[in-house]
């Protein structure tokens, strides 16, 4: 186990995986799981003050699916058990030390470069950013 959680924290995970990426299959949810857990366990850039999964779904203009009705909805058996995996530490590239993403508009490339952070990688139609080594130790 990566962080401390409790049960609420998992569901609230599990949700806020299924409302980012739905449509990008289990695979794209495991990678918004990462994300998120990452940000919850970095201690660096814009998430000093993020230690909890709760701090980091609901961190001010962070995630836009946090207003929608996926969000709302409990969550699945299986959106919880995807949601647990990414707490235990299961990562998928290009999510792996990534603490952005965002979908880009409809026939366009992902940046190169995206709140000052380098492109890692792109997994359908998500583009993941990562802090360079030595930014965030506790994510190398």
């Amino acid at each position: 186990m990566l962080i401390n959680y409790t049960s609420k924290e998992l569901d609230l995970l599990a949700r806020i995986m299924r409302a980012e990426a739905l449509a990008e299959g289990n695979l794209g949810m495991l990678m918004v799981g990462n994300v998120v857990v990452n940000r919850a366990i970095a201690n660096c850039l814009t998430f000093t003050n993020i230690r909890s999964i709760t701090d980091a779904v609901y961190q001010k203009n962070q995630f836009s699916g946090t207003q929608g009705s996926l969000f709302q909805a409990s969550a699945t058996t299986l959106e919880k058990n995807l949601a647990e995996r990414a707490l235990r530490g299961e990562y998928y590239y290009p999510a792996t030390h990534a603490l952005w993403f965002y979908a880009p508009a409809k026939n366009t490339s992902c940046k190169s470069v995206w709140y000052d952070q380098d492109f890692a990688g792109s997994y359908k139609n998500h583009c993941f950013y990562r802090p360079d080594p030595g930014v965030c130790n506790e994510l190398y």
